[in-house]
């Protein structure tokens, strides 16, 4: 399972947290299988992954699982923040799509 849960105005997702060394990301098989296996059924999480080179943190969808393990941040995030503040900020549109996508448009807090 991953590091984090959260549920943000009622949608659940999850976590998983690292840290960079240069492009390398350590995840391990089993964490890519897990959050393969939950992102097929519908369900939401993230890799986020903080570049002690630049200090920023990237989100990378659970999707992304595979090429983090082998190419490592040469993948495409579906975020770049500068701190925790943008990073919340941004990850706010990401889990209302996504869930929006699954069930029909929702509004805020449904």
């Amino acid at each position: 399972m991953p590091d984090v849960h959260i549920v943000w105005d009622g949608f659940p997702f999850w976590l998983e947290l690292k840290v960079s060394k240069g492009n390398k990301v350590n995840v391990a098989p089993h964490q890519v299988a897990w959050n393969m296996a939950y992102w097929a059924r519908g369900g939401l999480s993230f890799y986020l992954v903080k570049d002690p080179r630049d200090k920023h943190l990237y989100l990378f969808d659970a999707s992304c699982g595979p090429a983090l393990l082998s190419e490592g941040m040469s993948c495409d995030p579906v975020l770049r923040a500068c701190g925790p503040a943008s990073l919340f900020e941004g990850l706010g549109p990401l889990i209302t799509d996504h869930y929006a996508r699954k069930k029909g448009p929702l509004a805020p807090g449904d």
